[in-house]
């Protein structure tokens, strides 16, 4: 049934066959789990679409191979021969790190404030995108917690940043901003991943309903008793909503600490306190322009016009304009601000002349 295997894939196939990568990769890496790891690559793309694989699967399997091949290439370049393989050199303390963190974690934002901020407001059309929005949240809320690690140098050592009792007395330095990151992505990953699985319970018990055999009794697993009685739906609402208030802060917080890697530097330009909502809007801005970036193609191949209408993607775009108009105004104002610290410092550098010829001029007319 296409309609199956595309609500599978939405639902489940998506982030389940990143975690299954991930997993195959590590065994891979091992050589002794490389036999399994093969394995679970091969039925990859059963567990994305319920469907065998093709040829076109196995092609691009190899382009993604060749990509982490070249990726695990280059970090251990970077850990033989130093940070400075990365462009990390004084004063550039993060250097390409931060951008990418940055921008994983600026997208990671639409699935919150789509699922969480939108219930609040009772936005009805964030029903068709919120569940993949949801799902790119908790992807790109992963991969960007990779960066702090690649930017310590040597990763095996980044547990050092948690606060955990130890026989050395070593305790991190909370003043930090590479800590507050720590804390940042772990409590927005564990929230959003959270908010997801709950959101997914109704979902789950429906193809529960529609299944057979091994595959029912696993989502009657995962659907944790899910009957849709009464009862259930009114503690399920109010479960979701406290959620949903609970996370809503943490789409204003999180990008505010990243943020403030920049503004806690003593660098011109980033000792500024226009960065934590400059970053809010950036990051709401771009993350609903990945989930158009990713709904469309979607909506086209999955033929899912009858779900994703017009009407939604008009809401996503006009938000992605009312914050684009935000940022645009945030940098149009840092450029005024930076312009006038400019000429205020021209007028500064000029003013002891000023003073020394007014000074002297003085003097010229008190000997005449």
């Amino acid at each position: 049934m296409p309609e199956l295997s595309t609500i599978w894939f939405i639902l489940v196939g998506w982030w389940l066959t990143g975690i299954l990568s991930a997993v195959a990769w590590a065994l891979n890496a091992t050589v002794i789990g490389l036999p399994l790891g093969l394995w679970i690559i091969n039925r990859l793309p059963f567990v994305a679409t319920l469907r065998p694989p093709g040829n076109l699967y196995f092609a691009w399997m190899c382009v993604v191979g060749l990509i982490l091949t070249c990726g695990i290439l280059a970090w251990t370049y970077q850990v033989f021969y130093g940070m400075g393989a990365a462009g990390k050199r004084t004063p550039q303390m993060w250097a390409m790190y931060i951008t990418t963190f940055v921008f994983w974690i600026g997208i990671g934002h639409a699935g919150t404030l789509i699922s969480a901020v939108l219930y609040l407001f009772r936005a009805r059309w964030r029903t068709s995108i919120y569940r993949g929005a949801e799902a790119m949240t908790i992807f790109a809320v992963m991969t960007a917690g990779l960066f702090p690690l690649i930017h310590a140098g040597r990763m095996w050592f980044a547990y050092f940043l948690l606060p955990y009792p130890n026989q050395r007395e070593l305790w991190p330095n909370f003043k930090s901003p590479l800590v507050w990151d720590v804390f940042a992505i772990s409590t927005y990953l564990s929230i959003s991943t959270v908010f997801f699985i709950v959101g997914l319970i109704p979902d789950i018990a429906a193809l529960r309903d529609a299944s057979t055999g091994w595959r029912r009794r696993i989502y009657a697993m995962l659907s944790l008793g899910w009957e849709g009685s009464d009862s259930q739906w009114r503690h399920y609402r109010r479960a979701y909503g406290l959620f949903a208030a609970l996370a809503t802060p943490l789409v204003l917080s999180v990008h505010s600490v990243v943020s403030w890697d920049f503004a806690m530097a003593l660098v011109p330009g980033w000792h500024s306190t226009l960065f934590a909502p400059f970053f809010v809007d950036g990051a709401i801005f771009s993350g609903f322009a990945m989930v158009l970036i990713l709904v469309l193609p979607m909506r086209y191949y999955f033929n899912l016009h009858a779900y994703i209408q017009d009407r939604h993607l008009d809401a996503m775009a006009k938000i992605t304009l009312a914050t684009g108009l935000m940022v645009g105004s945030s940098a149009a104002s840092e450029t005024q601000a930076r312009s006038a610290s400019t000429a205020g410092s021209i007028s500064r550098s000029l003013r002891p002349a000023a003073i020394r010829a007014a000074t002297s001029q003085m003097s010229v007319s008190a000997s005449k």
